[in-house]
Formats: C-alpha cells, structure tokens, sequence
C-alpha cells in the first residue's frame, strides 16, 4: 500500500533523540529553546513559542489575544475543527464563512459580511499547504481593527508573494503532527513579532507563571519536550527538500492526471504551496461517485484520504445554528480526495498513480 500519509523520520532524529534522553532534561529545556529560535529564523519573525500540540498553539495565541466570552471570531467553515474549537475553548464564538470555490481557502469577502462590533479576530487557514487569500484579509483586519490569526498547522514554509507565512499577521499557529511536513511527533509553535505578546503566550502555556511558582493568571500545561524539539530541529533542516519533493509529486500529478471530471489543485497567484495535501476533487461531471473511487485504489494498493468529509458548520458540535450557510464549503466537502504526495512517494509510486486513475474504467 502506498499511504496517503507517512513521516518522514531517519537516523538523525533518533540520534536527536538519543542524545536529550543521555541528558536526562526532557521537558523544557535548552534544545526547546534552541528550536524556538531556529523556527522563527525560518520563518522570518522575531519570536517563536514551542507547545505541545498545534491545537494548543492556537488556544494559547488566542487566550494572549484577549480572546474571550462575548467576542466572535471569524473561522473559514471548511478546516480541521480545531481552527473553530480553539475559538469555543476561550468562550467566544466561531462564526463560519464560505471558502472560495478554486483554492478553498477563506473567502475575504465573506469576511467583510459577516464583521460586526463583537468580531475580536479573524482566523484565516493557510489549508492544505497554499497560504490564503493574505493582502485582502489583512487589509478588511486593519480597516476594522480587528486581529488576524494565521492557522499554519498544514503550512510549513509556504510562502505568500515572497515572504513566509506566520508573520502576516498578530500572531500565527503551527502544528508539528506527525504527518504535517515536518514533526517533532507532536507539538505546536506561534510565531510573532511582538516581544509583550510572545512573553505573554509562554506565560500562559506554562501554568499561567510570571515567576517559578507565581501564578498570575490562568494557564495550562502545553509546553513543548526536548524530546520533541529535538526531532523538530532535525526535521526543520531538512524541511525545504522535503517541501520541494511534495511539490515535485504534486506538479507530476497535475500534469499526467487527465481523468475527465478530476479537478486537480490550483495554485494561488504569487504564492508557494508546500502540498501537505494533494486535494484532488471528483466533480459531478466524474463517472464515479467518491467512495467508489477510493474503493477501487484501494484495491490497487493506494491509500487515499477525504479531508474534510464534514465542514465545520456541519459537525454535530455546531450544526445547532440554522442560519449559517456555507454552500462552497458544502460542495467542497462532498467531492475533495488527497492522493499520496508526501516525501515517501517516488516518481515511480507517482506515475503508477496516474496510470492507474486515467486507465480505469469506471
């Protein structure tokens, strides 16, 4: 079987590894330390923040933000939930708009909609790899004075006409989930460029502590290992290759894939997308349902996956609200499939892929 996704980890993590578990240190430490500022180098921003989990990242991002009961926070309604439950976990509300229909990326004139004087923050996904729509959001942001959150969890090194994302705007949220594009098994980072709000997140993320054992406010444990920085400074080195080989397997898709009614991904004007995910989507015009489909390259050895089958709006969390319509991200949900493009997958696995899809007949 060919997975539709795999981490990519070698020898040099595990000795990563082996050398935090010899010291003995492996919670927070000085290898956290140093990963926290080889990522924001990378990323171009002043500071970076380990956390145990990219869900973590964005809650704390949030709580430093001011983020609490009575706000609203507008949420793009097709991503991974936790871009909408970081929202629920402070008490405000996520308010769902539609995504646009080429890059299913937060759609900024939904924004501009759905703003209201409860709206504290916007947060806007870079999904799949493809930063979002970046200048226009920023733009309807500072017009009407409210934050923007960038969610990076699935956006390691993307770029938005030159410049990587995390620091577009007040703060910005990575995961390091094992199969994301690069890991430390688990964990998460913000990144920003404010000395105050950066201070204020790690505060946060360790037990509300000004001081060892002076709690001056609400926290959580959501700090970040040694164990897991040290693998995430590995994997952060040999990022860019493996970015480049996900974009080498997606551009091979793009051009062989020719099944009438397979729409495969477009790529923003002026961006960098990193493919964590190859989102193909099996339109009406397709002469086979969906399942069908995955049912068939599972058969020939080919892992596939559907993300999202459900957008958020839709969750039985927060399918209460009636006068929420998505219908983009309606459409969207029911037809996307992601095709193996990980670093694993060979140009071999990748034309066996195509062959296999453009032969079949359906």
């Amino acid at each position: 079987m060919i997975p539709v996704a795999k981490p990519a980890i070698g020898e040099d993590e595990i000795a990563a590894v082996a050398a935090v578990m010899k010291t003995g240190m492996l919670a927070t430490g000085p290898e956290v330390t140093a990963f926290e500022e080889e990522f924001a180098g990378y990323c171009g921003v002043n500071h970076a923040v380990g956390m145990n989990s990219g869900t973590a990242a964005l809650h704390v991002a949030l709580r430093a933000l001011g983020v609490g009961p009575g706000d609203e926070v507008i949420v793009p309604a097709f991503t991974f939930i936790a871009t909408a439950t970081s929202v629920s976990m402070c008490g405000a509300k996520p308010v769902m708009v539609d995504v646009d229909e080429e890059c299913y990326t937060i759609d900024p004139e939904e924004v501009t909609e759905h703003l209201n004087a409860k709206t504290k923050a916007v947060i806007g996904v870079h999904l799949f790899g493809q930063p979002f729509a970046v200048e226009p959001v920023v733009e309807i942001c500072e017009d009407a004075d409210v934050l923007l959150v960038e969610d990076c969890a699935q956006a390691h090194g993307a770029m938005y006409k030159g410049k990587k994302v995390g620091g577009f705007g007040a703060i910005g949220c990575y995961s390091f989930y094992p199969t994301k594009n690069m890991t430390a098994g688990e964990g998460g980072m913000v990144t920003t460029n404010d000395a105050a709000l950066a201070d204020h997140c790690r505060r946060i993320a360790n037990h509300g502590q000004r001081d060892k054992y002076l709690h001056t406010e609400l926290g959580y444990n959501y700090r970040m290992t040694s164990i897991g920085a040290a693998i995430g400074r590995v994997q952060l080195r040999k990022l860019d290759a493996m970015n480049r080989k996900r974009q080498a397997n997606a551009a091979y898709y793009t051009r062989h894939l020719d099944a009438f009614g397979l729409k495969t991904p477009i790529i923003r004007t002026g961006c960098t997308h990193v493919f964590h995910q190859y989102v193909t989507a099996i339109t009406g015009e397709f002469p086979a349902d969906r399942e069908t489909v995955m049912a068939f390259l599972r058969g020939k050895g080919i892992g596939t996956a559907v993300h999202y089958p459900l957008p958020v709006h839709r969750q039985p969390l927060y399918a209460g609200d009636p006068g929420v319509r998505c219908p983009v991200s309606d459409d969207v949900s029911a037809q996307v499939l992601s095709l193996p493009v990980h670093p694993g997958v060979t140009e071999d696995d990748c034309a066996y892929i195509a062959e296999t899809i453009n032969g079949a007949e359906w």
